[in-house]
């Protein structure tokens, strides 16, 4: 049975802090799932389109075999 991870939040912006959760999730899970959510009683920095942008982008940056595990 494969073990899948949620991940939520709004990543406005991804920080160096969500990508060490990232990175050590993708070590004890088959799937992570990151969900980048709209928080209507956050004012965000960033429009939904480009945070989930900057978060594809850190997840390329990731270890050998790490981003393939992260939708």
């Amino acid at each position: 049975m494969a073990r899948i991870g949620i991940y939520p939040g709004t990543f406005d912006p991804v920080t160096n802090g969500h990508m060490d959760i990232i990175s050590r999730a993708v070590r004890v899970v088959d799937q992570l799932i990151i969900g980048v959510a709209i928080n209507a009683g956050k004012g965000p920095l960033f429009n939904l389109d480009d945070r989930v942008e900057m978060v594809n982008h850190e997840i390329s940056l990731l270890p050998d075999g790490a981003s393939d595990r992260v939708n």
